[in-house]
């Protein structure tokens, strides 16, 4: 971009984009926006734009990098805000330049990541009045996207303020300038609000949202549900429901928990891809006889994973769906299981379902699970998605074995069921299947046999399900993608769908809406106390 600008080709709007994506300070990209500032092609507006997303999203090496283009000083402001917040608010914000403007509202989106309603009360009282709107609309997002992700009830509310904000003064598109991750909780806002107006939000949000190469699956999801809820009635709204019906069909074909979804809502049943035609002799040679895949299977058998895994997927680059059915195949072979699965997810019309959805301890497992009462494709399901069943995994956090059981999960377990346990045995694959199925099922009981709430509790601890069930009874997708924890979201989208999927193959029938269930609230009695045990 920096070569294209000095050739005077026109970049403005691809540099700025890239820029406001960056992750992290680095020359090159500052090397970019200090050529274009230089030139006066970007402007002090375009600079707290990009340091307003970096804060947003917590980039804050990137924010102060991006402060060095206006003045030497400003980052020391950013990193006084940022220790104390509420210090700065009280003691040194202001209204009397832009500058200060800026600063003012970073200083309150701080506040409002630990205490969202002091910040709402901080910008009523003085703010709102002395800010320009834009500030002001992106201050209310920034409140209204902290409530959403503490499942607040009143988050919807901050949304609509600052929408109002930006329609009234500036009769721009409601919403426009709010981030992706701004919109995104406003959407999931709307979701889990008992608004009678959250679908006309649902719409107004999602459409807000910059067009991508390729929309979100969840967002053109919940766009064809919400304008399908508002169309008028009768043949005044036909057209927007054949509209959004049509939205519907295009995600039923694809694979995921939105398509699944889709498929159901025009119901449809689960249809599997048809199975690929065999693999030659010479297919399935031209993989062994490989040297990249053969060398990542020669790292991976003495025990260098990250180096095998790497080796792996930089072999894979290039090849047509035959190729990586026959790659996937020998990892599943060689029981390589996260590279069996892992490579045949990467095909795109060729669809081996025994590559993607493996089922390694069959009896064992499905023993298991039908002694104590757990569906055996749940188990499958979450074992896809937390270990790939690898027998030695280990986690950042400590989590190891097929279950991916923290240690003193493991422990508490053992001890309920009178089983002898030493740290060393976690990883048993025997042993490792009975006690995440047993806490698995415990899990279960817990939260009424809820897959969705025993799922976010195994990923993300029990005690978190149970604050966000509260308020107003959602839907249980809703609820699904409502969950604060971006890991915790995408884990339990990916376990109900693995467990759709697992049913077909082990011969049975299941609906992601039946695993799901209807709707998802507080607990209904209070006879049905959670145990507060469970680790």
């Amino acid at each position: 971009l920096v070569s294209q600008h000095l050739a005077n080709k026109v970049v403005k709007a691809d540099a700025l984009n890239a820029w406001i994506e960056q992750r992290d300070a680095d020359d090159g990209c500052h090397l970019l926006a200090a050529t274009l500032m230089h030139a006066q092609v970007f402007s002090a507006d375009d600079v707290w734009r990009k340091v307003r997303a970096a804060t947003e999203a917590s980039r804050l090496r990137a924010a102060r990098q991006a402060l060095t283009l206006l003045s030497p000083t400003f980052g020391d402001t950013l990193n006084d805000i940022q220790q104390s917040p509420l210090r700065y608010l009280n003691t040194k914000a202001s209204d009397t330049t832009r500058q200060a403007q800026e600063f003012a509202a970073i200083t309150l989106a701080r506040i409002a990541a630990t205490d969202p309603e002091l910040a709402a009360a901080a910008l009523r009282a003085r703010w709102q009045a002395s800010l320009s709107p834009s500030l002001v609309a992106w201050t209310w997002a920034q409140i209204g996207k902290q409530a959403a992700q503490k499942t607040m009830p009143n988050a919807l509310e901050h949304y609509v303020v600052a929408a109002k904000v930006l329609d009234t003064s500036t009769k721009r598109k409601p919403v426009e300038g709010l981030s992706d991750d701004a919109l995104a909780w406003g959407v999931r806002a709307a979701l889990r609000s008992g608004d009678s107006a959250r679908w006309t939000h649902v719409i107004r949000f999602v459409e807000a949202m910059p067009p991508n190469p390729a929309p979100d699956p969840a967002w053109a999801y919940w766009l064809a549900r919400a304008k399908s809820t508002t169309a008028a009635p009768g043949a005044a709204g036909e057209s927007t429901r054949q509209a959004a019906r049509n939205d519907l069909r295009t995600l039923a074909g694809e694979m995921h928990f939105y398509g699944a979804l889709a498929a159901e809502d025009l119901g449809q049943t689960l249809a599997m891809p048809p199975k690929p035609a065999p693999l030659t002799t010479t297919e399935s040679a031209g993989a062994k006889q490989h040297v990249g895949l053969q060398s990542a299977l020669s790292m991976l058998s003495l025990g260098l994973r990250d180096e095998g895994v790497r080796e792996w997927n930089y072999s894979l680059r290039g090849m047509d769906d035959r190729q990586l059915l026959a790659a996937a195949q020998w990892a599943c072979e060689v029981e390589i299981w996260d590279r069996c699965i892992n490579t045949s997810d990467r095909t795109r019309s060729a669809v081996d379902m025994a590559q993607r959805y493996p089922m390694p301890f069959r009896r064992e497992l499905v023993a298991k699970a039908r002694e104590i009462g757990v569906d055996p494709a749940y188990v499958y399901g979450l074992i896809r998605q937390e270990s790939r069943f690898i027998m030695d995994a280990r986690s950042s956090v400590g989590a190891s074995g097929l279950m991916q059981l923290m240690p003193a999960t493991a422990r508490w377990t053992a001890g309920k069921l009178g089983v002898p346990y030493k740290q060393e045995m976690i990883t048993d694959p025997n042993l490792n299947l009975t006690l995440g199925t047993q806490y698995l099922k415990l899990v279960l009981d817990d939260f009424g046999g809820s897959q969705a709430m025993a799922a976010a509790a195994y990923n993300a601890g029990p005690s978190r399900p149970r604050r966000w069930r509260e308020g107003p009874v959602v839907d249980a997708a809703a609820w699904a993608e409502s969950i604060p924890f971006h890991e915790t979201r995408d884990y339990v989208k990916k376990v109900l769908i693995n467990a759709v999927y697992y049913t077909a193959m082990l011969g049975g029938e299941s609906t992601l809406r039946g695993r799901l269930g209807a709707t998802i609230g507080p607990r209904e009695t209070a006879a049905a106390t959670p145990n507060k045990d469970l680790p």
